[in-house]
């Protein structure tokens, strides 16, 4: 028996096209056509994952319509990094490279990650692949921005917020990290990049088991969680945001420097639909207000063999049956 949970219908603008988000609809896709009469050819491939995903309620009932579109070249898949694309921190594996090359023969393909160009480099290809692999590479959130292999702009955060508001704010978080008292402590507790600061108690030099290690212990005593809470107090009405981002860390950047940042960029691209994949997609993790957003389609995925597997239903509909 198949179990369905619709819900989250919202209106946007004065219109109602709805939002229909997905949520305990695991079905295997060799019995996806069982519900194609409730959503018609190609729709059913919307509804075999078990990722989340949010879909404008006229294009949930027909993915097929998303396939049509990506046929005329006019739909992007733009992916997060940690936890989408890679495990956090890691290289991309060459099955999800190799399926991500088949992909770009159907639609355009881009990344938006928080960290800095030179690590999403690292981790998805050798050297400055990665501008060539991608229609759009955004770094830093989008303020740092490449499109078709040209770097296209570049933001400053220091120029944004001014010296006196970032000393403020450097100072604070290395007096309340003094304070902690961890299993270990390594190094680069802050890394000043272009269009945020990251801040990483246990210190973004930790090994990768120190790292899951840290997590461990931060899934108990929300070690993130409380420092955030207490800088929104320090610096409340400062006009700063703060985000949770894979395992070790969280983002300090100016209001509206989140990863929808990119979408002002996109805007003049007039795609017909943005798709974004995700594993931050609940409120406060680093994903969630692309993912939310209007502009967006939005899937939250758990790993990234569940961003492939999202991806081929979709975009591949006619492997929809394949078990």
């Amino acid at each position: 028996m198949l179990r369905h949970c619709w819900k989250g219908l919202r209106r946007r603008g004065g219109m109602d096209d709805g939002l229909v988000e997905e949520s305990s609809m695991a079905v295997p896709a060799c019995h996806a056509a069982s519900v194609r009469p409730l959503l018609g050819e190609g729709g059913a491939a919307a509804i075999t994952s078990s990722a989340q995903s949010r879909l404008p309620l006229a294009e949930a009932g027909s993915v097929a319509g998303m396939a049509a579109a990506a046929a005329r070249g006019r739909v992007l898949c733009l992916f997060d990094v940690d936890g989408t694309l890679t495990p956090a921190r890691q290289k991309i594996e060459p099955e999800v490279d190799a399926f991500l090359r088949e992909l770009r023969e159907r639609v355009h393909i881009g990344v938006v990650g928080g960290s800095d160009y030179a690590k999403i480099a690292e981790q998805l290809g050798d050297g400055d692949e990665v501008i060539d692999k991608f229609d759009y590479v955004f770094a830093e959130n989008g303020t740092v921005q490449y499109k078709n292999g040209q770097l296209v702009s570049k933001q400053a955060i220091q120029d944004h917020l001014g010296e006196e508001l970032l000393q403020d704010l450097i100072n604070f978080c290395l007096n309340y990290m003094a304070l902690l008292k961890l299993p270990k402590k390594r190094g680069t507790f802050i890394e000043f990049r272009n269009g945020m600061l990251n801040i990483s108690p246990i210190g973004r030099s930790c090994t990768p088991e120190e790292r899951i290690e840290f997590s461990e212990l931060d899934k108990k005593e929300r070690i993130r969680e409380k420092f955030v809470a207490a800088l929104q107090r320090e610096f409340a009405g400062k006009g700063l945001r703060f985000s949770r981002g894979g395992m070790i860390s969280f983002d300090v950047f100016p209001e509206g420097w989140d990863k929808r940042y990119c979408l002002n960029v996109l805007d003049d691209e007039r795609f017909d639909a943005i798709h974004f994949f995700g594993n931050e997609t609940t409120p406060g993790g680093n994903d969630y207000e692309i993912y939310d957003d209007p502009r967006t389609v939005g899937h939250s995925v758990q790993s990234p063999q569940d961003t492939v597997q999202r991806c081929r239903e979709i975009f591949f509909p006619e492997r929809a049956n394949e078990c």
